[in-house]
């Protein structure tokens, strides 16, 4: 039976802690997954939702971006997937009538669980320019105030065209394309902050910023080395993978600062044993300190180099670039360094190397644990390094697996949403619809945030997301959203993002993946690319929640319109009334989705991106080859009387959207407000299991930031760390922390100390 949303905020004050459980999935995740469902959607609707996920006539489920075999189960989601669909496809709506019971100095005061649980957004939406709530409005005066807004700009670098991964390989183009022809690159998006760190060093050692193994190398590999990763909350149904891979021989080395119930034991939902028994998928824990990554795999390589026939010395010759510079800087590797490092000891680094030279076919994948590092790019170039010595990559079975988070983050940098496009793209672009792109670079996230705080971007539209609530060093962010003269959000629900507005603020409400697509030219479906650059279609099946949304891809096809006017020969119109003509488009601008809509008619699966070392050991690098590189070692050095603290999400979680208050795996419910802390350095600090305590962030500048009223969790995390929610703590990641090369927050690693809270 549907429920109703909750009216007020739940209290997260005293939340329940018993110990973190050992194994994920099984009958539990089935039956949380049928009673959120039934909350959102009722029975009937539940089964002709979920049955459609994943499907290749189907929806491509709204949460993460991992791939799905080509024969499905009847059941191809799993239990944060179900979630995910559940709140789009909910029976509950936000209304004008909503708006006007709630302004905005109420919505401000909301948790991000409120706001997302009040269900769908029916009508778009403005607050007028002095105004307490938002209001009705039509779309034509919505287009016409983006107009207004727009063309008043000194410069088209004043305006900023954020990304969700979310949006669709169609939507994703005609963004990109609307943003070049008004005039800017300024397109930050959500890879921004998570993957821009692999992208980065993928790109620079071997020519592309992608993964290069697929599922079937996941099943036939000897290896699985699962680095700065959780499976078991981020990515569920990756945990099927590693169950065939293991009944198939592999062994699996998870490397983490958190031990993670998904990694010791899967219970598959799928299969009778599964659920009673489940399979043992960890075969080598090691419990690293956050952000020894570098340090570990330099070690390894510098073993690896010491072992006679270990490295593949004809893949070396023939494919690679750097190998005598990385030499030299391996065998400068120290066991007491990487030791304090990684928090380690060396027996367990031994066995490691053991399992590593044993395997012919070794898969690397990684997260955000390896991404969000000030020295993260130099991190997954050594994880590069280790996989090239053994000749890991272009081989079946081997290779990088960076896992990818939003459904379609990846192909949306794909569609050319990113602040430095290549100068081929832009070319190949210009050409197709003459126009002219601009070829400066433009603002990524962070710069974003930069440029709204000094009054140099003025009008921020957002394609999904929640942006407010993603980014970090919050009270900065939400400031500088503040500054803006418009701010623009299209969004199927409400979230943080919604309540801190410019001086005039839109939302534009929009179908979702699950909602059928009826334009001018008959019913529609999208595209998107999966984390291992499969491409395929995604069809809605639902009626959509109100008469009055638009699709992403009609968003954007009318704004152009209304800014462009008649100085566009762009065929913006066509391309609403029927997204094939978008993809004839694509086709020739992107390479590798040649006859794009000709290959989905014939492959209902979909089909595979080109990937040059993947499939024949070409390397699109500057040098021809893939490169080794020979950074110094950094890792995160720590004062005394501080942790240094991860920003992580809970099981009841997806990004920023918060599905409920418990942390099932981790033994954590009702509240969200913990911070999990070693039972030793706790008592150390002075705080028993169950005090209260603020955390306060040092940076380098001696600027420091609050979090306050945290109850400490005595918890088997590493030595000299910590971890927390966020967006709860985005708060204590100042805007300058970020990543080299790639900019991106370094939101795992945050050095904080812990005070008592004053309200203990």
């Amino acid at each position: 039976m549907v429920s109703k949303p909750p009216v007020g905020d739940p209290v997260q004050d005293a939340p329940q802690v018993t110990p973190p459980q050992h194994a994920a999935a099984g009958l539990p995740a089935i039956g949380h997954t049928l009673r959120i469902a039934q909350e959102q959607m009722g029975l009937r609707r539940t089964a002709r939702t979920l049955l459609k996920v994943n499907q290749k006539d189907g929806f491509d489920c709204p949460g993460c971006a991992w791939p799905e075999e080509d024969k499905r189960h009847v059941a191809e989601f799993c239990e944060n997937g179900a979630k995910a669909v559940a709140e789009e496809a909910t029976l509950r709506r936000v209304t004008p009538e909503f708006f006007a019971a709630h302004p905005l100095a109420d919505l401000a005061t909301r948790s991000g669980y409120w706001l997302g649980q009040q269900g769908r957004i029916t009508e778009p939406m403005l607050l007028p320019e002095g105004g307490d709530r938002y209001e009705p409005v039509t779309w034509e005066r919505a287009f016409a105030i983006l107009a207004e807004e727009l063309r008043a700009l000194a410069s088209p670098d004043e305006a900023l065209f954020y990304t969700s991964g979310r949006t669709s390989n169609e939507a994703a183009f005609l963004l990109q394309l609307f943003a070049r022809e008004f005039g800017t690159n300024n397109l930050p998006d959500c890879s921004n902050m998570c993957h821009e760190s692999s992208g980065s060093a993928l790109t620079e050692t071997i020519g592309i910023g992608k993964g290069s193994v697929s599922l079937e190398d996941l099943h036939r590999a000897d290896l699985i080395i699962v680095a700065g990763q959780n499976p078991g909350t981020n990515h569920p149904r990756m945990l099927s993978a590693l169950e065939k891979a293991k009944a198939g021989g592999a062994r699996i080395i998870s490397v983490n600062p958190l031990p993670e119930a998904g990694l010791e034991r899967f219970k598959n939902p799928q299969t009778p044993q599964g659920m009673l028994r489940g399979a043992a998928l960890n075969d080598l824990f090691l419990q690293i300190r956050i952000g020894g990554d570098q340090a570990l795999f330099r070690l390894l390589n510098k073993l690896v180099l010491e072992t006679a026939g270990a490295v593949d010395e004809e893949f070396v010759r023939e494919h690679t670039h750097g190998y005598e510079e990385f030499v030299a800087a391996a065998r400068d590797a120290d066991w007491d360094e990487t030791l304090a490092a990684t928090g380690l000891d060396r027996a367990e680094i031994e066995r490691a190397l053991e399992m590593v030279l044993a395997s012919e076919r070794t898969v690397v994948c990684w997260a955000m644990g390896l991404t969000q590092h000030k020295h993260s790019v130099p991190t997954i170039r050594e994880v590069v390094n280790f996989l090239l010595l053994r000749g890991n990559i272009g081989r079946p079975g081997a290779g990088v697996c960076p896992v990818r988070g939003h459904s379609n983050v990846q192909g949306d940098r794909t569609m050319g949403i990113f602040e430095r496009p290549a100068p081929a793209f832009l070319d190949a672009l210009d050409k197709e619809f003459g126009i002219v792109s601009p070829r400066h670079h433009g603002f990524d996230v962070v710069r974003s945030i930069q440029a709204l705080r000094d009054g140099e971007a003025k009008v921020f539209f957002a394609m999904g997301g929640n942006f407010v609530g993603a980014t970090p060093d919050t009270e900065v962010t939400e400031a500088a959203m503040r500054r803006a003269r418009l701010t623009v959000h299209v969004s199927t629900k409400l979230n943080r993002s919604h309540a801190v507005t410019g001086t005039r603020a839109l939302i534009l409400p929009t179908l979702g993946r699950t909602d059928k697509d009826v334009q001018a030219g008959g019913k529609q479906f999208v595209t998107v690319e999966d984390s291992m650059s499969q491409v395929h279609a995604s069809r809605g099946n639902l009626p959509p929640a109100s008469p009055h949304l638009l699709s992403e891809p009609a968003i954007v096809a009318r704004m152009a319109r209304a800014v462009l006017g008649d100085g566009s020969a762009t065929p913006w119109e066509e391309f609403e009334a029927d997204y094939a003509t978008i993809r004839d488009r694509i086709a020739r601008v992107v390479p590798g989705f040649e006859n794009f809509n000709a290959r989905l008619a014939a492959n209902p699966g979909g089909f595979r991106l080109p990937h040059g070392p993947r499939d024949e050991r070409r390397f699109p690098t500057k040098t021809g080859k893939a490169n080794f590189t020979a950074a110094p070692v950094e890792y995160p050095r720590v004062p005394e009387g501080r942790l240094l603290l991860q920003t992580l999400r809970s099981h009841d979680q997806y990004n920023t959207t918060i599905y409920g208050l418990d942390d099932r795996y981790r033994g954590i419910k009702g509240g969200r407000r913990v911070v999990l802390v070693h039972p030793e350095d706790a008592a150390a600090l002075g705080f028993a299991d169950g005090a209260y305590a603020d955390l306060v962030s040092e940076w380098t500048d001696g600027s420091e930031r609050r979090a306050p009223g945290f109850r400490v969790v005595h918890y088997p995390t590493s030595r000299g760390c910590a971890a927390a929610y966020y967006p709860e703590t985005n708060v204590l990641v100042p805007l300058e922390s970020t990543a080299d090369v790639s900019n991106t927050p370094a939101s795992k690693s945050v050095i904080v100390r812990l005070e008592e809270s004053a309200s203990a």
